[in-house]
């Protein structure tokens, strides 16, 4: 608990971060899909380059794979920048599936802080939260992808804020406990 008390600051700056990024997100949902896709495209891409790059440079039995993978990234680029819309769709789902996971993660998380905190609940709910939100992508893909820009926008305020009472909360158990 120790080790968790002394970072409260971090989850702080965690939900802070979160709860910006949900504004923008709101205030330009296209650019947020746009960014998303294209920050994608240059990441598969340049990922791509290098590992074929270090493919072709090393004599060793994972060769082949590497430049099978930085065929498929430079690929994966390619389809980004060409067809963007599935993409988006695409990114959609990664999306959805990693609130799922991470959501089911943190309500775990939170579960087990409960042993150590009396009445802890914010990661609890941020955890929750991402589920719901992962769940509502899957079941309406084509309610839109400035949708999900505003739907991404809404759940980081909303984790953000239970990450910022979650950090406090931390603080204070640390102050109570007497911890540095």
């Amino acid at each position: 608990m120790a080790d968790v008390s002394r970072s409260w600051w971090l989850l702080l700056l965690r939900g802070l971060a979160a709860v910006v990024f949900g504004f923008l997100a709101l205030l330009w949902p296209g650019i947020t899909v746009l960014a998303l896709v294209v920050f994608f495209g240059a990441y598969a891409a340049v990922s791509g380059v290098f590992a074929l790059f270090a493919g072709f440079r090393h004599e060793t039995r994972s060769r082949t794979w590497l430049i099978v993978t930085g065929i498929i990234g430079i690929l994966a680029g390619i389809v980004a920048f060409v067809w963007p819309g599935i993409t988006s769709l695409a990114l959609l789902y990664v999306v959805a599936f990693w609130a799922i996971f991470s959501g089911v993660a943190e309500i775990t998380a939170g579960i087990h802080l409960r042993k150590v905190i009396e009445n802890e609940w914010a990661f609890i709910v941020a955890g929750a939260l991402s589920v719901l939100v992962g769940v509502l992508l899957i079941i309406w893909p084509g309610a839109g992808l400035v949708s999900l820009a505003w739907l991404i926008g809404a759940f980081a305020i909303l984790y953000g804020i239970a990450m910022i009472a979650l950090a406090l909360r931390v603080k204070n158990f640390t102050n109570r406990v007497g911890m540095p």
